[in-house]
């Protein structure tokens, strides 16, 4: 991030209203089947080196980096739509992300304690690695790409938890007792099938679709993920199906505008407004003397 930068919190009573949604991109190929990927199917052929992250509050993580050429054979590109979608780059977002959940933590307007959690759109999984710092019962890390997980995500999540996991962690996560750790590879519109507490038939977060109390992720966390606006139906309905009813949150990290590609938090929180079901707060922004404001959003149902 940028030394100039200004990170701006806001109180959760900041609401949106007012935006449009309008675009046409492309069709895209067809999306690879949704997996889980396990702990133990870790790339052993691409190398992964680590650096620190220093963040605020004396906390510091460790970032992995690969080679995209490496992975994909593809050259150094942040995204080939459909093909692979630049998750083996850390987008500033998931650093804003992190500062933002710092500081909701020390406000007390969140608590990851025994929480399950769902990071979209992982990546490096930084969030989704705080998260369990923090105390969370279980997080699973998503991603489009299977080979993102395999390549980054573990290693990564490796890294940064070695003193915290035990050996059974590494080979099944489902199996520690202190904290569950997995991984699931696919397009939003059909990793529903593989996450084990989201609801397989069901997108409707009213009192009458079927959730019960328990069912669900308690807090879905995601950054840089609505660039593209033809997937932020998909992405919206996997949060519907996701999420606990009725106290789960979601905390997004976006740019206000992707310019070239069209998406943004407006457009997004657009789709929110016109479904109705749930409630968007503006959590923080970050301005960086240009344009393209960065902001942290709060769902609510």
């Amino acid at each position: 991030m940028a030394t100039n930068s200004t990170f701006q919190l806001f109180s959760s009573s900041s609401a949106v209203s007012g935006f449009f949604d309008s675009s046409t991109e492309p069709p895209l190929p067809p999306p690879p089947p949704p997996v889980e990927v396990l702990s133990s199917e870790v790339s052993l052929n691409v190398k992964c080196s680590v650096e620190p992250v220093n963040l605020e509050d004396g906390l510091t993580l460790l970032k992995g980096r690969v080679s995209t050429k490496e992975v994909f054979g593809l050259p150094n590109s942040d995204l080939v739509p459909g093909v692979y979608e630049g998750g083996l780059k850390l987008w500033e977002g998931s650093l804003d992300l992190i500062k933002a959940l710092q500081a909701e933590v020390q406000k007390g307007h969140l608590s990851f304690s025994g929480k399950r959690v769902l990071e979209l759109g992982c990546g490096h999984g930084l969030p989704g690695i705080f998260a369990f710092l923090e105390g969370a019962s279980a997080v699973h890390f998503q991603d489009f790409n299977a080979e993102v997980l395999q390549c980054l995500t573990i290693p990564n999540v490796n890294a940064n938890l070695s003193e915290k996991l035990s050996p059974s962690t590494s080979e099944d996560a489902s199996s520690d007792t202190e904290g569950e750790l997995r991984f699931f590879a696919g397009d939003w519109s059909q990793v529903h099938q593989c996450l084990p507490h989201a609801n397989k038939k069901e997108d409707d977060l009213s009192c009458s679709s079927g959730h019960s109390p328990h069912s669900g992720y308690d807090i879905v966390l995601m950054a840089e993920t609505i660039y593209s606006i033809s997937a932020q139906h998909n992405l919206f309905g996997l949060i519907k199906k996701c999420l606990s009813h009725p106290d789960g949150v979601v905390y997004m990290a976006a740019k206000k505008h992707y310019f070239g590609v069209g998406g943004g938090t407006r457009q997004f929180l657009s789709i929110v407004e016109k479904d109705g079901a749930m409630a968007a707060s503006l959590v923080a922004e970050v301005a960086d003397g240009s344009s393209n404001v960065r902001e942290v959003w709060k769902l609510s149902i």
